[in-house]
């Protein structure tokens, strides 16, 4: 019986010794299913105001689901905390994913900064 076992066990390892040699020699070409990615654009982040007093500042929600009720606690602690800023809440339009080219152009012309919630 032990001289079966050790016999099974030499073969295997000569089969294996086998495939793996052929296998080393082998050459596969493996394509990426992304395909070619274009260089990330890196775009630096907007300076810091010294101070909110003042200044205009707009929360966007972008209408995730669930967190309405985080957004307006939100709001009211931030106006809580700073009562020299001028808070503007705005929803974005579609879904979250969705681009509301008019909402950041308004944010560029009339506001210091965005706070952009994402959800959860």
């Amino acid at each position: 019986m032990m001289k079966k076992r050790a016999v099974c066990f030499l073969v295997l390892m000569a089969a294996f010794a086998a495939c793996y040699g052929r296998a080393a020699d082998e050459k596969i070409v493996v394509f990426n299913p992304r395909g070619i990615q274009p260089e990330i654009r890196k775009i630096p982040m907007a300076a810091r105001p010294a101070t909110l007093d003042g200044k205009t500042v707009y929360v966007v929600d972008i209408k995730y689901a669930n967190t309405k009720p985080f957004v307006n606690e939100l709001l009211a602690a931030l106006k809580a905390k700073y009562p020299n800023t001028t808070w503007t809440l705005r929803e974005k339009l579609g879904m979250y994913m969705d681009d509301d080219p008019k909402l950041w152009a308004e944010i560029k012309e009339k506001a210091a900064g965005a706070i952009v919630l994402i959800g959860h």
